[in-house]
């Protein structure tokens, strides 16, 4: 009896040796479990999606799609928005208003927050690499994703990967998720400055300087750079976002003001202040949607001016946002037309006409004495 069940003893190990050496290269890189920890407080920073410390830059061409929140502080610059676009009920913060002054200082916050706990060191190369739940640091500091390359992260829980200094993926590189591993949990602590160029990325960058997500990307996370330009570069076409929640705040009704403007000339110097009530000032006025007419623009506190430089119809949105982010959008037209002849030029035009008429009236003298 003790000899047949050595046997089968013997045969079920043997038969496991596959299974077992599966798990090793399986768990390859996996973190100690001593060394998971919590998602970091996102605080405000939750309803974002783009937000940088200098400036929040949408695609060009066809623009890109942004699920959360976008916005920029201490300084707010928006750009190409449009062609770029906020999905409602997502908000594009024109201004620096409370809202992303706070998602700013929670963005820093978090920053921080994943600093806590020690980390597994692993290879900068993430080529074929599967990573469980836990932290992870990098050799040098410095990860990449090599061109038509994945990255496998498996398991529910969370994940923090933390550069300390850049982050690059490259073209068609992809991080896949299996096993229960939701990209909203993975979170990409940055030193310096994330690019990520036509990729399948997921998780939330928090970088310390900038994030730049290149031509067809598509980010399911967050690009959050503290201090420098948070960039959608190339023609667009790619989708950003998946992990925003918008707010719950309920908004007062904003009326933009006035109910229409006046139409331009060609030449002459053109100005019309907007406003805005119902909500709390100040408010931060910009295009949504359509084109000003070629030759005006808009400031941020509400002032259309300039001097239109080409007739023609030109319809377009402006959107008014107050201090707690609330908003409402106004359709405006604006007719411009031709250039109007000076006093001066209605004389050169008279004078050119008496002259005309004086030489015809000769000619007519001088033809008249000739009869048959």
């Amino acid at each position: 009896m003790t000899k047949t069940i050595t046997r089968q003893t013997l045969r079920a190990g043997v038969a496991l040796l596959p299974v077992v050496a599966l798990g090793l290269s399986a768990i390859l890189f996996a973190a100690p479990a001593a060394f998971a920890q919590v998602a970091p407080p996102l605080g405000v920073t939750q309803r974002f999606t783009l937000l940088g410390g200098s400036a929040a830059t949408g695609a060009t061409g066809l623009g890109s799609q942004v699920n959360g929140d976008v916005g920029s502080s201490p300084t707010p610059t928006i750009s190409n928005f449009p062609p770029s676009t906020v999905t409602p009920p997502f908000i594009l913060h024109l201004a620096n208003d409370s809202v992303v002054q706070q998602a700013h200082l929670d963005g820093i916050t978090a920053f921080n927050g994943l600093n806590q706990g020690a980390g597994t060191v692993i290879p900068d190369n993430l080529t074929g690499a599967i990573l469980t739940t836990g932290i992870y640091t990098f050799t040098t500091g410095a990860p990449n994703l090599p061109n038509n390359t994945t990255l496998t992260l498996s398991g529910p829980g969370i994940f923090v990967l933390r550069a300390g200094s850049t982050l690059i993926a490259g073209t068609g590189s992809t991080v896949n998720l299996i096993g229960g591993a939701n990209p909203c949990n993975v979170f990409w602590q940055v030193g310096s400055s994330a690019t990520l160029l036509g990729v399948t990325f997921s998780g939330t960058i928090i970088a310390n300087t900038s994030v730049t997500i290149g031509s067809g990307a598509n980010l399911v996370g967050k690009a959050i750079a503290n201090n420098g330009a948070v960039t959608l570069s190339g023609a667009g076409t790619n989708a950003v976002g998946g992990c925003a929640t918008p707010s719950a705040a309920v908004c007062p009704v904003i009326t933009v003001s006035p109910a229409s403007l006046l139409g331009g000339t060609v030449g002459v110097p053109y100005t019309q202040v907007l406003t805005a009530s119902g909500g709390v000032a100040p408010y931060a006025f910009g295009p949504v949607t359509g084109s000003l007419p070629a030759g005006l623009s808009l400031s941020v506190g509400g002032t259309l001016s300039g001097t239109p430089t080409t007739a023609g119809s030109s319809t377009f949105t402006i959107r008014a946002v107050d201090f707690n982010a609330c908003f409402a959008d106004k359709v405006y037209t604006i007719a411009v037309i031709p250039p109007v002849p000076t006093m001066g030029e209605w004389a050169k035009i008279l004078l050119f006409l008496a002259l005309g008429l004086a030489g015809f009236l000769g000619m007519r003298r001088q033809t008249g004495g000739r009869r048959a």
